[in-house]
């Protein structure tokens, strides 16, 4: 399995699309295998679920996230785990024992606006390259 949770400072970052890091886990039979921290491509409209689609990931941590981009990672049938906070352990470790639920999504429509990374055009190919 593979997910991805929105990263800052080593913390579940509130605002998904606009985090500035993802850490990326990959784990099986409740055990970590791979953890990587990669710097957020950029937050444009329907870039991030082909990104992460294409990274075979089947499930994102965060805080929050709006509700258009909750419709398209639902679309790429990757499963978004909402309301989390803490440190990326926690959420890891919580995660791998089968503890982590989702919570009520901390994002309110525009909240983002003005933190991490700013939405911008995409100057990417609809495949997510």
């Amino acid at each position: 399995m593979k997910t991805v949770i929105s990263t800052e400072d080593g913390q579940v970052a509130e605002h998904f699309g606009r985090c500035p890091q993802f850490t990326v886990i990959e784990y099986t039979e409740g055990k970590l295998i791979k953890e990587e921290v990669i710097a957020n491509p950029g937050h444009h409209p329907g870039y991030l679920p082909a990104f992460f689609k294409k990274m075979q990931v089947d499930s994102i941590i965060c805080g929050g996230m709006g509700q258009r981009a909750k419709m398209l990672f639902d679309e790429a049938q990757i499963k978004t785990i909402t309301g989390i906070s803490g440190s990326i352990k926690e959420a890891t470790d919580r995660l791998l024992k089968g503890e982590l639920k989702p919570l009520d999504n901390v994002c309110d429509p525009g909240a983002g606006k003005g933190y991490g990374v700013e939405k911008t055009e995409c100057e990417h190919e609809e495949s997510g390259e």
